[in-house]
């Protein structure tokens, strides 16, 4: 099916108008209105939302092809205004959105639920799992269907969308802030990792990395996509897995070969699929390049695979085209054909394009999952370090009754601005 702005963009607008009716009348949505918020797909393919919609002749400067949204954007902007409790809100409400455009596109579902499925296959269960770029959650809902029993701590910083998650996973932990404003604590916390993390070339804050004697830490602050990865590892057990949809960029770039090298030290590769450009088309709009790397956190690795040799250079080729050493031939590609030509940034690029839905694109990708995951999934690894049920019953206890202590010493206090009413406690995320 194409993609429908005037869809999106409606579905969108009624999701963030249910979100703010929950917030107002303390309440959980109920299963007609958690379809709608399901739904809510970002505003990656609806860039007119950047465009003026103050008055009537705002309408003037906007394309031919736009012009019948204008009165959609002109309700968005009233109603975050009239659920704003000024005009400081309402501006970081609608900011907040603007600097998603670049960042969010959603991944198919089908697509998450053979990742879910290829773990469950090979054994693995994670208990602790972290989406740190979630979105509508996404992720979070293919691995709790698949595994009901994990603990899932999810970030988004974009406010609305946010705010749409929460009333997703009300039962969960869910920040509104950006996976960078993580603590400490959380290191060598969680099983699985796993998201659809932003795409573009934006620069991260962290005063722990930027600060870092460890140059490839202060380097991946500016890239989002490279700092991910760094973040993700470090916040995974022995053993644990990470599986991000990213941008081509990460295998691609040769800027990007020390960020490679610092991946390899610290985890195995357990499997790295070029994705086809049409995959998120009919969530997005639009046709990006996209890689799924899964890692293995691994700190003792002594040698490198000859695929993970290869996963660390990348090569320029006559057509100008930047391609990852991984990829001798189509064969790590979901397609049914490519062709030269630009990717979404403008620079020579190969574009593949999967003809058989996502059906087909799923069906693709598990045959290339699960042959990665016999080869190169280290279950003693995984298993050596996992928490036992009784080590997650005691830990959950202590848990319970550190929530219950601090809440008896916080009563009077009002959450700070800086956590959105969250705080982290010792050994657990809340």
């Amino acid at each position: 099916m194409a993609y429908n702005k005037k869809v999106h963009l409606q579905t969108n607008i009624e999701a963030i108008r249910i979100a703010f009716a929950l917030d107002k009348e303390k309440r959980r949505a109920t299963e007609a209105e958690r379809s709608v918020l399901q739904q809510y797909s970002g505003f990656g393919g609806i860039k007119c939302i950047l465009n003026p919609a103050q008055t009537e002749a705002d309408k003037a400067s906007w394309k031919k092809s736009d012009v019948d949204l204008f009165p959609m954007v002109v309700d968005l902007h009233k109603l975050i205004h009239e659920n704003s409790r000024d005009e400081n809100e309402y501006k970081r409400y609608f900011n907040s959105l603007k600097s998603s455009i670049l960042t969010a596109f959603y991944t198919p579902p089908e697509i998450i639920k053979t990742i879910s499925d290829t773990l469950k296959d090979n054994g693995i269960a994670p208990v602790r799992f972290l989406e740190p770029s979630a979105g509508n959650g996404a992720f979070a809902d293919a691995f709790k269907q698949t595994f009901p029993n994990n603990e899932t701590v999810c970030f988004e910083k974009d406010l609305l969308t946010g705010k749409i998650l929460s009333h997703l996973h009300p039962d969960d932990k869910v920040h509104i802030r950006g996976f960078e404003e993580i603590e400490n604590r959380p290191d060598n916390l969680f099983d699985m990792v796993a998201s659809n993390i932003p795409f573009g070339d934006t620069a991260v804050f962290d005063v722990s990395f930027l600060k870092s004697n460890d140059t490839v830490k202060r380097q991946a602050t500016r890239s989002v996509h490279n700092y991910f990865f760094l973040k993700g590892v470090e916040t995974l057990r022995e053993g644990g897995l990470l599986a991000f949809i990213t941008s081509q960029g990460v295998m691609n770039s040769q800027n990007n070969e020390p960020v490679r090298e610092w991946l390899m030290k610290n985890a195995s590769l357990v499997s790295a699929v070029r994705l086809p450009n049409n995959l998120m088309s009919n969530n997005a709009g639009t046709e990006v390049g996209s890689d799924l790397i899964i890692l293995q956190k691994n700190s003792n690795k002594t040698s490198l695979t000859t695929e993970e040799q290869a996963f660390l250079k990348s090569r320029t080729l006559s057509s100008g085209i930047n391609i990852n050493n991984y990829f001798q031939d189509f064969s790590r590609v979901v397609h049914t054909r490519g062709y030269p030509d630009k990717d979404l940034y403008g620079k020579p690029g190969m574009i593949f394009i999967h003809e058989g839905g996502v059906q087909g694109m799923a069906t693709d990708l598990k045959t290339m999952l699960s042959d990665d995951f016999s080869k190169n999934l280290d279950m003693k690894l995984y298993l050596d370090n996992a928490i036992s049920p009784v080590q997650q019953q005691a830990e959950n206890s202590d848990n319970q009754l550190l929530q219950k202590n601090w809440k008896k010493s916080t009563q009077q206090s009002k959450p700070s601005e800086k956590t959105n009413g969250m705080s982290l406690l010792p050994n657990v995320l809340t």
